[in-house]
C-alpha cells in the first residue's frame, strides 16, 4: 500500500496521541481504581458514576464540555493561557486530553477489577508486619495488579486510537496538527476519490486496534490463570 504524506502524518499523530493519552491517564486511573476498590467514603457511587460518564454521554458533548472548560476563553483554559501561555484547544495536546478522557473509564474499570481480585488478607498480613499504607501499595497491590494495569493500558490505547467525536469538537480537524486516523477517514469521505485512502487507513486502524485488544485479552487470561489454584 502506498500511503500519502497526509495519511502517514495522520497515522503517526494517532499513535502519538494514543500513547500520550495512556501515559497521562495511567497514574490517575490507578489512583481512582484503588480508591473505588479499597476505600469507603461518602459519595462513592457518585464518583463512580462521574468516572464512567464519558462512556454514556455523546462524545460530541464531552468534546464541547472540554472546549468550554479548556478553550482559550474557558474557565480553566483562559487561566492557562494568561498565566502560563498554554493553549490546548485546536492542538495535538488537546487531542491527547480528549482521547484520555474517553479512555479513562475503561482504564479505571480494568485496574479496579484487578485490585478487587486481590485477597484482602494479603494487605492485612502486610499491615500486621508493620508495612505502611504506601508500602503495602507498592509491594503488594501494585505488583499483583500489573496485569490489570497492562490490560487497561491496551484497552485505553485502542479507545484513544479510534476516538472521533470528542476530538473533532475540541480540537477540530486540522491537517498535520490534529487530524488523526479517524478524522482523516472522515475527511476522505467528503472527496470523490477518497475510497482508496479510506481503505488504507481503515486497514491500519483495524490492525492496530485488533492488536491492542488481543494483547488486552491475552494479559487478562494470563492474570486469571496465575490466580487460579494449581
Amino acid at each position: 500500500m502506498n500511503f500519502s504524506a497526509e495519511e502517514i502524518d495522520a497515522i503517526a499523530l494517532s499513535m502519538k496521541v494514543a500513547a500520550f493519552a495512556v501515559i497521562v491517564t495511567a497514574p490517575i486511573a490507578i489512583c481512582a481504581a484503588l480508591a473505588l476498590a479499597r476505600l469507603r467514603f461518602r459519595g462513592k457511587i457518585l464518583v463512580d458514576a462521574l468516572i464512567h460518564l464519558p462512556l454514556v454521554l455523546p462524545p460530541v458533548l464531552t468534546g464541547y464540555v472540554l472546549l468550554v472548560l479548556l478553550g482559550r476563553n474557558g474557565a480553566i483554559g483562559a487561566r492557562l493561557h494568561d498565566w502560563f501561555g498554554i493553549d490546548v484547544a485546536f492542538r495535538w495536546t488537546g487531542a491527547v486530553i480528549a482521547a484520555a478522557v474517553m479512555a479513562f473509564p475503561l482504564f479505571v474499570r480494568s485496574v479496579r477489577l484487578s485490585i478487587e481480585a486481590i485477597p484482602r488478607d494479603l494487605d492485612e498480613v502486610a499491615a500486621s508486619l508493620g508495612a505502611s499504607r504506601w508500602q503495602r501499595f507498592l509491594r503488594v497491590l501494585l505488583p499483583l495488579s500489573l496485569p490489570g494495569i497492562a490490560a487497561g493500558s491496551t484497552l485505553a490505547f485502542a479507545k484513544a486510537l479510534g476516538e472521533f467525536g470528542a476530538t473533532i469538537t475540541f480540537v477540530s480537524n486540522i491537517p498535520g496538527q490534529t487530524r488523526t486516523i479517524a478524522l482523516a477517514i472522515q475527511s476522505l469521505t467528503q472527496v470523490p476519490d477518497g475510497d482508496a485512502g479510506i481503505a488504507r487507513l481503515a486497514a491500519v486502524s483495524i490492525a492496530l486496534s485488533v492488536g491492542a485488544l488481543a494483547a488486552s485479552e491475552w494479559l487478562t487470561r494470563r492474570a486469571r490463570r496465575k490466580r487460579e489454584p494449581a
